[in-house]
This record gives structure tokens, C-alpha cells and sequence, in this order.
């Protein structure tokens, strides 16, 4: 659905926001990026968008080049900006109807009715957008956005600022689009949004990828596991024969834990032998995985340090 091959952009002063960044994106995924502030999402997003024209590169949205063929690529896409951008004197119905009318796309009353519904908006249909609060403006965004029934939505810190009930609205909303075909790609600094909903994440600082992967792929292989066990009995020390299994004991002895790579050789059975064998009593087992922030966070310190 998304084609950017070899995108740069510098802006004047010589600052380059984008560095030969390549990406694909497919049709129908919800594909996460991330990155520190400053890292280049918000500017890859409005590159692709035609918000911004890149130095250097091509572009192209179900086949379509975004700066040779700009209309209909164009029409593909909506995007629910980081910044709340509304005509306070407008109707929020009236904004939506606008909205979808820069498509040059037929009004649709039951589908106008359906999404401000789906954003708990329906109730504030003819009330002027100045007499809403931040959070219901910002639900009026991702209803202008919906409104043209794009095949691409970019969601721009789409839940920065708002309550709860609206991100959890928005989650579902997001998984349904993309169950419908719609290719959905999302910059949050909720990490754990991305952890539930994409099916890709890609990682960007300083104006570069520095890495795509799935997501789940991504927690098995850079992902670690720690194995707390609760002991019966409190240890003043871990048993020799058991140093090399690197266990942790906790300050009280009445615990220890075990570290290790979630797509390794976990070894788990034969750890348990070895406490059975010496003479360690097992009160309870708990298994943690970390979590995509932890190992976005150490994939970013990694790649500013090198």
C-alpha cells in the first residue's frame, strides 16, 4: 500500500529531519512507528501525506506517486494530526460533512451518524466545535479523518491528552478499520498501545530506521524472560552447586530469580531438577516477558550511543 524508497528531507539551515529512509507498508496492517521526540515520525508522516515534499526519494500509495499523481494519492489517505486544527464558529456535523467534501465524495448520513456514534459524539452533532473540550475536539479530528473512508489513516499521537474511554474507543476502532482492508500507521508514545494493536513496529531516531520488524518476532528476539521462584524455606545464600545458573535471592531469602532470552534455550526443567536435587522446597513459580517499551528503549540508548 506504501512504497518510500530512499526519502530524505533537509530544511533550510541544513538540518535534515529524514536520512534515505526505505520502508514498505502493506495493505490492511496497522503498523506502529516509534521514536524519542525529535526522531523524524512526525515528518515521515506528513512526507508521505504531502504535507512536506521530501529533498529526495519516491513515494508511492497503492501505486500511486505522491508528488507525480498527488490527487489520487491523496484521496487514499487521511491523517488525525498531533495538533487539535478546527474552525471554532463550525458545527462539529458541519465539519465532518466538510471534510468529507474535499474528497469530492457523495454525503452519506448513515455513515456520518455511525462514526460520530462510535466516538460518543452523536449527542454533540450540532454544537459548535468552540464549546467542546480538548478531548471532544480531538474526537472530532479522528471523525474528519473517517469521514472520507480512507484506504491509509495516519494517526499522529492520535490519543495524546485525551481519557481513557476515548483511547479504549480508539483501540477498537483501529482494530476494526484494519479487519475492513484499511492500512492504519500510528506514532503514540504509548508504548503499550503499540504492543496491543500492531502488527509492525518500526523504529526511528535521528531521521532514520533503524529497524522493522514484527512484533511479536521482535519481543521473542530482543525480549527477556525472568522466572521468579518463591521458596518454602528462607536461603542465607544460594547453594554452590547452583552459582552458575545465575540466580538472583532476594534481600528476605524468601525468593530468587532466573533471566533469560525469550527465544532461547529456556532450560527451565533442568533448573528445577537441580533446586529439587538440592534440597530446595518451591512454594510458587511466576514467568514475566519484557515489554516492547523496555526493548524500544534499549534499542534507541544502543543506537545513540554507536
Amino acid at each position: 500500500m506504501i512504497e518510500i524508497q530512499n526519502v530524505s528531507k533537509t530544511y533550510k539551515g541544513g538540518f535534515q529531519a529524514l536520512k534515505s529512509v526505505n520502508l514498505s507498508i502493506k495493505k490492511g496492517e496497522i503498523f506502529a512507528l516509534l521514536g524519542p521526540n525529535g526522531a523524524g515520525k512526525t515528518t515521515l508522516i506528513n512526507t508521505i501525506c504531502g504535507l512536506v515534499q521530501p529533498t529526495e526519494g519516491v513515494i508511492t500509495i497503492n501505486g500511486f506517486d505522491s508528488q507525480k499523481e498527488y490527487r489520487k494519492a491523496r484521496q487514499l489517505v487521511s491523517l488525525v494530526p498531533q495538533e487539535i486544527m478546527v474552525d471554532p464558529f463550525e458545527k462539529v456535523l458541519d465539519s465532518m460533512a466538510l471534510a468529507r467534501g474535499y474528497f469530492g465524495k457523495k454525503q452519506n448520513p448513515e455513515l456520518m451518524e455511525q462514526i460520530l456514534k462510535d466516538l460518543s459524539l452523536w449527542d454533540k452533532r450540532d454544537e459548535k466545535l468552540q464549546a467542546l473540550s480538548g478531548g471532544m475536539k480531538r474526537r472530532v479530528l479522528i471523525a474528519r479523518a473517517l469521514a472520507s473512508e480512507p484506504e491509509v489513516l495516519f494517526l499522529d499521537e492520535p490519543t495524546a491528552g485525551v481519557d481513557v474511554e476515548l483511547r479504549r474507543e480508539m483501540l477498537l476502532i483501529v482494530k476494526r478499520l484494519s479487519e475492513q482492508g484499511v492500512t492504519v500507521i500510528l506514532t503514540t508514545h504509548y508504548i503499550e498501545e503499540a504492543e496491543e494493536l500492531a502488527d509492525r513496529v518500526g523504529i526511528i531516531s535521528e531521521g532514520e530506521i533503524k529497524l522493522v520488524e514484527n512484533k511479536k518476532d521482535l519481543i521473542k528476539r530482543m525480549g527477556h524472560k525472568t522466572l521468579t521462584i518463591d521458596l518454602q524455606d528462607k536461603l542465607d545464600s544460594v547453594p554452590a552447586e547452583l552459582d552458575l545458573e545465575k540466580l538472583m535471592l532476594s534481600d528476605d531469602g524468601m525468593s530468587m530469580t532466573y533471566t533469560y532470552e525469550a527465544g532461547g534455550n529456556l532450560g527451565i526443567t533442568r533448573l528445577l531438577g537441580k533446586l529439587k536435587d538440592a534440597g530446595i522446597a518451591i512454594a510458587d513459580l511466576d514467568t514475566e516477558q519484557s515489554s516492547l517499551e523496555e526493548i524500544f528503549v534499549e534499542l534507541v540508548t544502543n543506537s545513540n550511543n554507536t
